[in-house]
């Protein structure tokens, strides 16, 4: 049976590095949160979707977004998936 939550992350964190370094925090906020809400066990791996990825490069390295709606999956034998809320 699987687990999913909708969650909001804020990446204010991304903003408080170089301007050069903050999709790259981004992404290490995103698997920090998933870690922490999905409490995530010592052999399980966070899979973020490609799609998250393009969304917070968007618009470039130093103007990622502040905030990002994901779905977050867990299913026995498989990594936490990351993906985009579609609305």
């Amino acid at each position: 049976m699987a687990e999913i939550k909708e969650m909001t992350i804020p990446l204010r964190a991304a903003w408080n590095v170089p301007r050069t370094r903050r999709a790259n925090r981004a992404i290490i906020e995103i698997k920090n949160h998933v870690a922490r809400h999905m409490k995530k066990r010592e052999d399980e791996d966070i899979w973020i979707d490609e799609a998250v990825n393009h969304y917070i490069w968007s618009r470039g390295m130093q103007k990622p977004p502040r905030k990002i709606k994901i779905v977050c999956t867990r299913e026995e034998g498989f990594p936490l998936e990351v993906k985009l809320l579609e609305e």
